[in-house]
Order: C-alpha cells, then structure tokens, then sequence
C-alpha cells in the first residue's frame, strides 16, 4: 500500500468515534502473513519446550533462571524484534513486534520479565538515547547479555509519577549526578545490568538517567513477596550519593516526562497483546479440563452452563484480538508514512504511538479486563481443582491481577481515554462538535422507525453508529453541564469511558466480521457471526446501563428525560437468541 493510500484511508486518534470504518482497510488476525504466522508459532513453541517445563522453578526465583532464559530469548531474536538491524535487531514492523508480545503471553512471569526487558528496559534508550548510548547499550540489551529494568515508581508516588522524591544535582566537578531516593516495584530489578531511572535535577525538572549495575551508591533491597507473579524479579532501589556519569543523562533534562508517558503509550498496547496470549492459553486449558472432567457420568463440558461460560471467554477473546490488531496496523502504517516523510526510527515509532494514545489506554483495559474474567471463570469451571496450585489455571488467576495495575491503572487509563479525546477536539484534531451537535438536532425530530437498507450488515452498521451517538449525546452533555470542571467528576468520565470502550470493540468485531464474510461468505464463516451478534448484543446493554449511570449523576427533569429516550433508541437491538449462539460456539470450540 503506496503512503498516500495508507494516509488517505487511515483513521487517525480517536477519528472511529466520528467516522464509519472500511473492513476492507481493517487490518485483522486472518491478514497475518506466512512469516507472521511462523513467528507466532516460533513462540508458543519456546514457551512449551524453554518456559513451561521449569514453571515451578521459575515461581521459586531459583537464581540465575530468569536472566538463563531471556538470553535463550535473545539467542532466537525474540528480545529485538523490532529493534534496528544496525543495534542487533531483526528491524521488523510493529505488527510482528505486537505478535511476539501475544505468542509469549501465556509465560506466566517469565513472560512479565520479558515484556519488561524488551519495552520499558530498552525502549527508553533506543528511542531517546544519543548515538553513544545506543551504540553502547542496545546491542547488549538486543542479545540478552545485558537486561533492562525502569525505576518509575516511588513509595508515595505510583499514578501521580510526577510527585517523585528522588533527587539528582550535578556534582561540583560536573562530571557525575549524585542521586538519592528510592524506586519500587521494579521488575527484574534484582538482576538487570542496566536500568532507566527518574529524579528530580535540583529539586524540579523531572529527567531520566542511565544506570549502571554496580554504580557507586546504588543498592537494592530484598525480593518482594506477591500474590502472583512470583517468579517475576520485584525489588526496591536505593540511592545513596548514587553517582551517575554526567554522559548518562537519557534526553534532555527536565523532559523525563516525555519519555516516561511515550514509553506507556507502547506499553499499554503490548500489554494488551500479552493478555490476549495469556487469555488464549487459560482458555485453552479450560476446555480441555471441561472434557476430561466428568460428572453425573458425562463430561462437564456437555452441560449448558459449563457452554455458556466457554462461549463467553471465547466471544471476549476474539473481540479483544480484533480490537488488538486493528490499532496495531494503525500505529505501524502511521510509523511507515512517518518515516517515508523522512522522520527516524525513534520518531516515527512514538509519534504513531501518540497519535492513538487514547486507542492504547481503550486496549489496555479492555485487554486485562479481558484476561481477568477469563481466568476467573476458568477457576469456576475448574471447580474445586482450580484452587489447586497442581493446575495452571490457579497461576494463570493470580498473575492475571496485576494487569490492571501497572502501565497506568485501569481507572487511570479510562479518565485518559475521554481526557485525550477532549484534548485532540481542542487542538482542532478531531472534530467532536459537528457529529455531538447533530445527534443534539436528532434528539429533537421525529425518530427514523424504518430500516429499508438493505446492504450486507445494514443492521449491525446501524448499531455502531448509535452507540457513537450515544456516547456524543452523553459526553457533549456533560460538556456542556461542567465546561472545565469535568476533569473532577471521575465517575462519569469513567461511565463515558466504558461505552468507548465498549463500541470501539463492538465496531472492530463488526469489520472483522464483515471483512471474513467478504472474502469467503457467510456459510464459511458461521461461527464468526454467532460471536460478533452475541457481542453486539449484549455491548448494547451495557452501554445503555453505563450511559443511564452517567446522564442520572449530572442531568434532571425533561432534559434528562429526553436523554434516557434517546439513549433508549440509540441502544435498541433486534432479540437474538444468545443461548442457541453460544451453544453453536461452545460446540466449534470442542471440535477444533
């Protein structure tokens, strides 16, 4: 595809809310290339025969394990994926770099530690060091040899990164940084060669460092003990006169802010990916436990409710997998059209990232989201056996809370989501008050009760393109009601969030499967229709219970009345069988 194509048809940030989408510029899992393919399958196979084997080993913190295993990583090119040829990587897109982070999801905390060395251990100086640095560490980094770590986080200042305590000023002969301060909960802090750490230059300007293993001053505390995770490396870091070469300062100083919000960008996105890989797995070894397990002399699979939660965890997979892949293609064409334009490498990848910063924060909670209900009901399924430590899925439970944690907590990443989308409306890069006007003029006319559309998917079309109206009416309202003082009802900014959510994902399942129908018709693609249906439905509900939550916390009288009809319609959706929908998907999955 030719840049002007790539840029004339792409979405930009936050554009899905406003602008119907091509299923045929839709990028979805089934466009995978052979290569892609191989690469996935290359990384389920390393966790089978590297990983999996030596789980429990790994949960003990047996030394030397965890670093042993990333250099296997780095020995098969899967800690540089993306990473430049000239540093030691493979230089390939964003799309397989994203598709590494899926295969090796299903890690456990090998797959925490691996994640961490390959984005917030080296993305930090790859993307921002200067040529020296780069030449000196990536390398390393890229071949296991070394491995990264990120010192962000502070006993009094988790969220809120910017409230950091730890200092740094420059020594009387300029030649080094005295640092002094802690940082916690920093993975594979026990035993990475190099980490990026933040301070404060003279009390204020926030700024990244380079840091060495073995630097002057610097100590680590003891390995934390965790609810999951636990093979995952979790220490404190402290520095005592910590002196750190002049040469290392990463950036400019007083900019560490940059780096630390563009690096979570990536981070949430791959995130995601990796809680697709680990959602896969639990899945996986749920149904297999549904058809061994048997009670009242039958398989417990054969039982309608043991079908329906399968079929649920399977719809929220394939809808997290689409939302997924969807916005990768969007991130690596506007990195390719960026570097066409002439930016370099480092540039391209961050500004493609920031340009769908709100679609990274909607992936990041959906995706962990995700991931939690999906081992929660693989334990039930599991029944007594998953509060056992002999099954995976009783690991699989306990590492999956943490997602919705770090890279920015899910509440966090939903106040980010309207908070940017109001910022791009601002900047004049996404025009929200045309489209939020109309649906203000639609709510005041005569509502359209006839359909005679009659196009391929006419009726889920119209769908998504009410749910958007929902969400216009709703945030245009709020708007309206609290101006600059939005930013303080957390609630309903989370409520808005939720329908985002929500129609972001039911709009990505919608074009995969119309894409899928195009190319081999509806027959081929059955079960494909049972999912996205199923979905569509049931988003419907819980967007109109989100948005009810939201127009009742601020709104009264006729205008909130006529708010409620209008969300009503705009929510409305034909009865569809669910039940006999995931049955047929229950039954598709025993026969795979």
């Amino acid at each position: 595809m030719s840049t002007e194509t790539t840029q004339a048809t792409a979405i930009t940030g936050g554009e899905w809310l406003i602008k119907e989408s091509d299923p045929a510029n839709t990028f979805i899992p089934e466009d995978f290339s052979e290569e892609e393919r191989m690469i996935m399958d290359m990384c389920h196979q390393f966790l089978q025969t590297e990983v999996l084997p030596v789980a429990d080993r790994i949960e003990k913190l047996e030394p030397g394990l965890m670093p042993a295993l990333l250099e296997k990583a780095g020995e098969q090119g899967l800690l540089a994926t993306a990473f430049p040829e000239q540093y030691g990587g493979l230089g390939k897109d964003f799309i397989t770099a994203t598709i590494v982070n899926e295969g090796l999801g299903a890690g456990h905390s090998f797959s925490v530690a691996i994640a961490a060395h390959t984005g917030i251990g080296s993305l930090p100086i790859l993307y921002f060091g200067t040529d020296a640095q780069k030449e000196k560490y990536i390398p390393k980094l890229a071949s296991g040899e070394w491995k990264g770590a990120y010192g962000l986080t502070e006993p009094d200042s988790g969220s809120d990164a910017l409230g950091a305590k730890t200092t740094a000023r420059l020594s009387d002969d300029g030649k080094h940084y005295i640092l002094n301060g802690q940082k916690c909960w920093i993975t594979n802090g026990g035993f990475a060669d190099v980490y990026t750490v933040f301070a404060k230059v003279d009390g204020d300007k926030f700024t990244a460092f380079i840091v060495e293993r073995g630097m002057e001053g610097f100590t680590q505390g003891p390995e934390e003990h965790k609810m999951g995770i636990k093979g995952s490396s979790t220490v404190q870091l402290y520095f005592q006169d910590c002196k750190v070469p002049a040469e290392n300062v990463l950036g400019e100083i007083g900019r560490g802010h940059v780096i630390a919000f563009n690096i979570l960008n990536i981070g949430r996105l791959k995130l995601d990916a990796a809680a697709l890989g680990g959602a896969k797995a639990a899945l996986a070894n749920t149904v297999q436990y549904a058809h061994t397990r048997e009670q009242f002399k039958q398989p417990i699979f054969n039982f309608g409710a043991i079908k329906h939660k399968l079929a649920e965890m399977t719809i929220r997979i394939w809808v997290a997998e689409s939302g997924l892949y969807r916005a990768a293609k969007w991130i690596a064409d506007k990195e390719h059209s960026l570097i066409e334009a002439g930016e370099p490498f480092n540039k391209a990848l961050l500004g493609a990232a920031e340009e769908y910063a709100i679609e990274c924060a909607i992936l990041k909670v959906f995706g962990s989201e995700t991931l939690d209900f999906v081992v929660d009901e693989g334990v039930q399924v599991h029944g007594g056996n998953g509060f056992s430590d002999e099954y995976s899925i009783s690991k699989a439970y306990r590492d999956s809370r943490i997602n919705r944690i770090y890279e920015g907590t899910n509440e966090i990443n939903r106040l980010l989501t309207l908070d940017m989308t109001l910022k791009r409306a601002m900047k004049g890069k996404l025009n929200l008050m045309g489209p939020a006007l109309a649906v203000s003029k639609e709510l005041m006319s005569i509502p359209d009760f006839g359909d005679s559309d009659d196009a391929p998917f006419a009726k889920e079309r119209k769908y998504i393109v009410n749910f958007k109206k929902a969400i216009l009416m709703t945030a245009g309202a709020a708007v309206q009601k609290f101006m600059m003082g939005l930013d303080k009802e957390q609630e309903l900014l989370m409520h808005i969030a939720d329908m985002a959510i929500e129609t972001y994902h039911a709009e990505s399942a919608l074009l995969r499967a119309m894409k899928l129908v195009g190319q081999s018709g509806e027959a081929a693609n059955s079960l494909t229709l049972d999912i996205m249906r199923t979905y569509l439905y049931d988003a419907a509900d819980r967007i109109n219970k989100s948005g009810k939550d939201a127009l009742n916390s601020f709104a009264e009288g006729d205008e909130l009345r006529m708010m409620h009809i209008g969300l009503k319609r705009f929510t409305k959706v034909e009865p569809f069988n669910t039940k006999a929908a995931r049955r047929r998907i229950a039954d598709a999955i025993e026969h795979k």
